[in-house]
C-alpha cells in the first residue's frame, strides 16, 4: 500500500505497488463516521429526529462502545455515517447547536479520514496485501504484520526535482521566470532549459510521466516550488497540462497557508503540504524527520503508527504517537474525545510541590576528569511506563483504590485489573527498537547497518515523545498525574542506581535523568560492564555502558563561573570519539567560523590521553584562537562580515 485518499464522496482511492513493479489504483466504497453520546438513549433518538437529513446523506445506527478511557462498561452511542469532509463539518456544527453545546458529546471527529480507513480495515501503509475488487468494494487480505521486523521496502522509483529561477531581485518571486528545471532520475541529471518557459513546464510533465516515480523529492516544494511552477504555467497558458501526480489533478496557483507552532523554546513554521495524488511527495526542506532517519525510518513509523507516509514526513512526532494510540483505542472499542475536557485532579500546594518535580539531576563537578565512564538507561521512561502499567486510565483508577502498586513519593494507586492503552502501544515499539539495535550491531555491511540504525533512531525519537505527550494539555490520552508518576519512578530508579554505584566504590561526577557519569580509581571497562549488569538485575531496566572517557570537561555558567551547567560538556572516549553537548559546535545559531574553530580545537585536544596532556596542549588552543581572530579581522578589512 503506497498512498490513499478520499477521492470523492464515499470513495477511498488506494494505490498499490505490485510485485512486478507496477502501480495500480483501486477504489473502495467507504464512508467515514463519528459518534455522539448523550445522558440517555432517548436524547439520541430525539437528536435523529431533528437532524436535517435532507441536506446530508447521513446514516444513523446505535452501537455499544466504551465512552472514554475511564469507562469500565460499554454505553449506547449514536454512530453517524456521512459521505465526505464537508458533511462532517456541517453535521458536527448542527449537533453542537441542537445540544446547546453541552448536552451532546462528540467522539472520533477529527481523525484524518485515510487513517480512519486504515484503522477500520486493520491495514497500514507499505503493508503487503492482496486486494480483490468486486462491485465497487475492495476485499483486503493482510499478509503482513505491523509488528514485523523482517520486511522489505519495495523497489521505489524516485526523482529529485529542482528549479533555477532567473531572479530579478535579492529573493525569488512568483513573477520571476524559470531559468531551468533540473530532474535527477536513475542517477541521470536531466536539465530542462528550453527557450520557451511554457515548453519547459510541458517537458517537465513529460519527463515525470516517462520515469513514473513513486516518490518525488523536492527542496521547498510545499512552500514555494510547486506554487511557483503553477503560477508560471498560468502565465504561459499551460496550467491545465501541469500534472505531476498519477491522477489528473493540477497544482493550485494559490499558495496555501501553513502553520506556526512553538516547541521546546523555539518557533517553527510548517508549510501546507503539496499532494501529488498517486505519488509520494517529500519536501526535504519541510521534513526534518527524513534528514534524521531517512526513508527506512519514515516507512517504519508509517507502518507502526498507521499514518500515511506523506503525512509522516511532515507532521510532528507527537502526531505519529497519537495515531498509534488512536488505532489502539479503535481496536479496544474506546471512543476518542473531540475536545478534551478532563481536568487535572485537585492537589494541595504540598501535593503539587511533591509531584511536579520532573527528572532528577546531580550537578556536574566542574573541571576536567580522567577515566570517567558513562552509563545510560535504554528508553528508561517508556520501559517504566510499560513495566509499571502507567497510563492515564490506570493511575489513580477508581476500581483499585487498595492496589499494592503505588507510585513512590506520591502514593497514587495504579490499576491491577487492566493494562493501560499507553503500555499496549509501547510494548511492540520497545521490542522492535531492541531488535533493530542488536541487528545494527551485528550487521556485516554498511548498508544493512544504516538500515537498522535509521529504524531504531525513529523509534528512539517517538519513544522519547510518548512520556512528555502524557503531560501535554491537548493530548487525547494525556493526564498530568500519569506524567508525574513516570517522573517519580524515574527519580527512584536513578537514586537506587546511584546508591548501588557508590556501594561499589564509584564516585558520581554527573547525573542527568537517565544517565550517569561515574569514576573509580583504576577502573577498567570490565568494572563498568559488571556494574551495569548488577544495576539491570536490581532495577529490572536495561542499562548500557556507553564507554569510558580519556578525559571529560564539565563547564561553568557564563554568568556565574562558580555554578556548573547541566548540559555543557565535552570529552573524548578511549576510541577517540568526541562527544560535546551545549557548546557552540553543537549549536545551530553559532556562526560557522566559531563552529570550525571549536571543531579544530577539539580534534587537536582529542590527541591528549589524560588531563595532564590536555593542559599541555592549551597553548596550542590560544595560538589557534589568534589565527581565527586574524581571519575575522582580515575579512573585516575587505568589507566582508563573518
Amino acid at each position: 500500500m503506497l498512498d490513499l485518499y478520499l477521492e470523492k464522496a464515499g470513495k477511498m482511492a488506494v494505490w498499490i505497488k505490485t510485485e512486478k513493479g507496477e502501480c495500480l489504483k483501486v477504489v473502495d466504497e467507504w464512508r467515514p463516521y463519528f459518534y455522539v453520546s448523550a445522558p440517555s438513549k432517548k436524547d439520541l433518538e430525539q437528536l435523529i429526529r431533528y437532524l436535517p437529513k435532507n441536506e446530508v446523506e447521513a446514516e444513523f445506527d446505535f452501537v455499544e462502545k466504551f465512552v472514554g478511557l475511564q469507562s469500565n462498561e460499554r454505553s449506547t452511542v449514536l454512530k453517524v455515517t456521512f459521505p465526505d469532509a464537508d458533511s462532517l463539518r456541517f453535521l458536527t456544527g448542527v449537533v453542537w447547536r441542537l445540544g446547546d453545546y453541552d448536552k451532546y458529546r462528540l467522539w472520533n471527529v477529527d481523525i484524518p479520514l485515510p487513517q480512519m480507513y486504515l484503522y477500520e480495515k486493520d491495514l497500514f501503509p507499505f503493508a503487503y496485501v492482496e486486494a480483490a475488487v468486486k462491485d465497487g468494494n475492495v476485499s483486503w487480505r493482510l499478509m503482513d504484520s505491523a509488528e514485523s521486523v523482517d520486511y522489505q521496502i519495495p523497489s521505489l522509483r524516485t526523482v529529485n526535482l529542482k528549479a533555477e529561477i532567473a531572479s530579478r531581485g535579492a529573493l525569488p518571486t512568483f513573477e520571476d521566470p524559470i531559468a531551468k528545471i533540473l530532474v535527477e532520475a536513475d542517477g541521470e541529471q536531466i536539465t530542462i532549459d528550453s527557450a520557451d518557459e511554457g515548453e519547459k513546464i510541458i517537458t517537465l510533465v513529460k519527463t515525470i510521466r516517462e520515469h513514473d516515480p513513486d516518490i518525488v523529492f523536492s527542496e521547498g516544494g510545499d512552500d514555494f516550488l510547486f506554487t511557483y511552477l503553477a503560477r508560471r504555467a498560468l502565465k504561459n497558458n499551460v496550467l491545465s497540462e501541469l500534472e505531476l501526480g498519477r491522477e489528473k489533478a493540477g497544482i493550485n496557483v494559490v499558495q496555501k497557508k501553513g502553520t506556526t507552532y512553538f516547541s521546546y523554546g523555539r518557533v517553527y513554521y510548517r508549510a501546507a503540504p503539496q499532494r501529488l495524488l498517486g505519488r509520494l511527495h517529500i519536501d526535504l526542506k519541510n521534513s526534518g524527520f527524513y534528514e534524521r532517519y531517512g526513508l527506512e525510518g519514515l516507512v517504519e513509523i508509517a507502518r507502526t503508527c498507521r499514518i500515511p507516509l506523506y503525512s509522516v514526513s511532515r507532521v510532528t512526532i507527537g502526531t505519529s504517537m497519537k495515531s498509534i494510540q488512536l488505532y489502539q483505542a479503535h481496536k479496544d472499542d474506546i471512543l476518542v474525545p473531540w475536545k478534551k475536557n478532563e481536568p487535572e485532579n485537585f492537589k494541595t500546594a504540598r501535593d503539587l510541590l511533591t509531584a511536579d518535580r520532573g527528572g532528577f539531576y546531580f550537578e556536574p563537578k566542574l573541571g576536567i576528569h580522567d577515566n570517567v565512564g558513562e552509563i545510560d538507561f535504554s528508553s528508561m521512561y517508556p520501559t517504566l511506563m510499560l513495566k509499571k502499567n502507567i497510563s492515564p486510565e490506570t493511575v489513580g483508577c477508581k476500581c483499585c483504590p487498595n492496589s499494592r502498586n503505588r507510585v513512590p513519593e506520591l502514593g497514587y494507586n495504579i490499576c491491577e485489573k487492566r493494562v493501560g492503552i499507553i503500555p499496549k502501544v509501547l510494548e511492540p515499539m520497545l521490542k522492535k527498537r531492541a531488535y533493530y539495535k542488536a541487528a545494527r550491531d551485528k550487521a556485516s555491511n554498511a548498508e544493512e547497518k544504516m538500515k537498522f540504525d535509521q529504524r531504531q533512531v525513529a523509534f528512539k525519537i517517538i519513544l522519547c515523545t510518548c512520556f512528555g505527550y502524557m503531560g501535554y494539555r491537548n493530548a487525547r490520552f494525556g493526564k498530568v498525574d500519569a506524567f508525574n508518576a513516570a517522573c517519580a519512578y524515574a527519580r527512584k530508579t536513578l537514586m537506587d542506581t546511584v546508591y548501588l554505584a557508590e556501594q561499589k566504590g564509584f564516585e558520581i561526577v554527573h547525573g542527568i535523568v537517565d544517565s550517569l557519569y561515574i569514576k573509580k580509581p583504576n577502573a577498567t571497562d570490565k568494572d563498568f560492564v559488571e556494574l551495569c549488569r548488577e544495576i539491570t538485575e536490581k532495577t529490572e531496566l536495561p542499562i548500557s555502558y556507553e564507554g569510558r572517557y580519556k578525559w571529560i570537561v564539565f563547564l561553568p555558567s557564563k554568568t556565574n563561573p562558580g555554578v556548573p551547567v547541566l548540559n555543557r560538556f565535552y570529552g573524548v572516549f578511549q576510541d577517540g570519539k568526541i562527544k560535546a553537548r551545549g557548546i557552540e559546535v553543537r549549536r545551530r545559531d553559532a556562526p560557522n567560523i566559531v563552529n570550525c574553530f571549536q571543531a579544530e580545537i577539539l580534534q587537536e585536544m582529542a590527541k591528549a590521553r589524560n588531563s595532564e596532556e590536555f593542559i599541555q596542549r592549551i597553548p596550542y588552543a590560544f595560538r589557534l584562537l589568534r589565527r581565527y581572530a586574524d581571519k575575522i579581522l582580515s575579512k573585516e578589512k575587505r568589507g566582508v562580515h563573518t
